[in-house]
């Protein structure tokens, strides 16, 4: 079936294609469509939806939801996240999958409603205590939307961990015509829920552990999944980066504007090619770490002042310089001011060799 919606409506549809049976959250510009129409949505396909007093709860609920076996997510955007950080910590330490949809928004504070992507640190590094990592995907258009929120599900239940769609505020207000998929098949029984029922009554959710071997025994388990997670399921796109001289990197609405660069450059005689990660963590480092060898020089695109970068930087490893063009405040880059930035690339390249 094929409709026409916003990003923010996409998540919702993918998220009941998905299985989802409950979602709990609190609306914020530019994420307020998401609760809007799951309060419609899951009601009529048999699911749970409440609104929360606030974004501290509707993660909390997300967590007693979780504990049960139920799929459960919950979406925000920057300052709602910010108020998330604690109960993701505690979802990730007790094992517990779920879903987050973060819509990011202009910073720091309170800031604007415009797209950013300022919240990357947060989520891919985790933005609360401990050590534990979200498995985060980045869609570029309303149908990855859709499509990453039901691989987000996938992905959660998979390594029972917190799955983040990571999104900027014009990806969830744009709207496209989106291709929906068939409904997940049902999902078995998670064995080691907290239901009620005799079967499970043994089990046990916590993220503590009193005994500091017990714990750091438990952070060793979490960093040998996230090594699994490294392993086999990296995502990521590349275009015209056979005989690129100059590499672009860059995710979700900066991807799009850096794809369109890379077109219009290649008309010009411009070689410039495009890398764009769709997993966030886990990150493509070993591929961009291989292009770095035959390419000049990499520029990042983003919404933010230099947080995707420092995953660029250490992949590369010093093999060729790293630029940014970052905007913020809701500000989009500009294909001309894309173009700009590589040819100052190019001519300090050229000073640099005479």
């Amino acid at each position: 079936m094929r409709r026409f919606m916003k990003g923010n409506d996409a998540i919702v549809h993918g998220a009941l294609l998905a299985g989802c049976e409950a979602y709990f959250g609190y609306p914020i510009t530019p994420a307020s469509e998401i609760a809007e129409t799951a309060s419609k949505m899951f009601p009529e396909a048999g699911a749970v939806f409440l609104q929360a007093e606030s974004e501290i709860a509707s993660i909390q609920m997300v967590f007693g939801a979780a504990s049960a076996g139920v799929r459960a997510m919950t979406g925000s955007s920057g300052p709602g996240i910010s108020l998330m950080q604690e109960g993701i910590s505690y979802l990730a330490g007790a094992e517990l999958p779920c879903v987050i949809a973060d819509i990011m928004r202009g910073g720091p504070g309170l800031g604007n409603i415009g797209p950013e992507q300022g919240d990357y640190f947060q989520m891919v590094k985790g933005g609360g205590h401990g050590n534990y990592r979200n498995i985060v995907l980045a869609p570029n258009s309303v149908q990855e939307m859709c499509d990453m929120t039901i691989h987000a599900f996938e992905l959660a239940d998979r390594y029972r961990n917190p799955a983040v769609v990571l999104a900027d505020g014009a990806l969830g207000q744009m709207m496209e015509a989106v291709e929906l998929p068939e409904p997940c098949a049902p999902q078995p029984a998670k064995v080691w829920a907290v239901t009620g029922e005799a079967a499970t009554r043994g089990n046990l959710i916590t993220s503590i552990y009193l005994r500091n071997e017990e714990l750091e025994k438990h952070n060793e388990k979490l960093q040998a999944k996230y090594r699994r997670v490294e392993e086999k399921e990296i995502l990521w796109q590349e275009h015209l980066v056979e005989d690129a001289e100059w590499l672009l990197v860059a995710y979700g609405i900066s991807s799009r504007v850096a794809r369109a660069t890379a077109d219009e450059a290649r008309l010009r005689g411009m070689k410039i090619g495009l890398l764009r990660p769709i997993t966030l963590f886990p990150f493509p480092s070993q591929r961009l770490h291989e292009l770095a060898a035959r390419i000049r020089s990499v520029l990042v695109v983003e919404l933010s002042y230099g947080q995707l970068l420092e995953d660029v930087r250490l992949a590369v490893n010093g093999r060729v310089p790293v630029r940014l063009l970052g905007r913020a405040g809701g500000m989009i880059p500009t294909e001309e001011e894309v173009l700009t930035a590589i040819k100052k690339m190019e001519s300090d390249c050229v000073g640099n060799l005479a």
